[in-house]
C-alpha cells in the first residue's frame, strides 16, 4: 500500500470550507472535467435518497470515463467516518471505493483552522490496479494523483477565497 498527501491552505472559514465538502455539490465542483463524472446515485445512511450532507453511512455510485477513453468505469465511494470539532477548529472525514478501479482507496480529508484560513489536508492510502505488478509500481501512483489535486486544491480556493 502506498500513500499520497497534498496539502493547502485556503483563505476562507472553516465552516465554509467544511459546508462546501460535506455535499455532493462540492465532490462534483472539484472533479476536473477530462474525469467525465457521473453521480449516478447518493443514499443516506438510513436509505434516503439524496442526502443534504455527506454523513458517515453514505454511499455515493459514482462513473467516470477518464478523457473519454476507454469503457466508464464505476464504483461506490462510502464515508466511512465523519468528525466534526469546529469549535475546536478541525474536522475530517474518510471514504472508501469499493468496487471501483483501484483495489484499495481510502481517502482522509482533513481540514484545520489557521486564523482566518483553513487547511486543506488531503492522504490518500491506495493499491494501483494489476495485482503483484501494480503493488509494486503503487508508489509511482502520485505521478496521476498529483494533476488531480492540484486542480482540486486550486478549485476550491478559486470557489471559496473572497478577494
Amino acid at each position: 500500500m502506498s500513500t499520497y498527501r497534498r496539502r493547502v491552505r485556503v483563505a476562507a472559514s472553516l465552516d465554509d470550507v467544511w459546508e462546501f465538502h460535506s455535499q455532493i455539490s462540492g465532490l462534483e465542483a472539484l472533479t476536473p472535467g477530462f474525469m467525465n463524472l457521473r453521480v449516478e446515485r447518493v443514499v443516506g445512511p438510513d436509505g434516503e435518497p439524496d442526502p443534504a450532507s455527506l454523513v458517515a453511512g453514505t454511499d455515493i455510485e459514482m462513473s467516470a470515463r477518464p478523457f473519454g477513453v476507454g469503457p466508464r468505469q464505476t464504483w461506490t465511494s462510502r464515508i466511512e467516518d465523519r468528525e466534526v470539532e469546529l469549535d475546536d477548529g478541525r474536522a475530517s472525514f474518510v471514504d472508501t471505493m469499493e468496487g471501483g478501479p483501484f483495489p484499495m482507496w481510502r481517502h482522509t480529508h482533513r481540514f484545520y483552522e489557521r486564523g482566518d484560513s483553513t487547511v486543506v489536508d488531503d492522504e490518500v492510502r491506495y493499491e494501483l490496479p494489476g495485482g503483484a505488478l501494480g503493488r509494486a509500481a503503487s508508489p509511482l501512483g502520485w505521478v496521476g494523483f498529483e494533476p488531480m489535486f492540484r486542480y482540486r486544491h486550486r478549485t476550491t480556493r478559486e470557489l471559496l477565497e473572497q478577494p
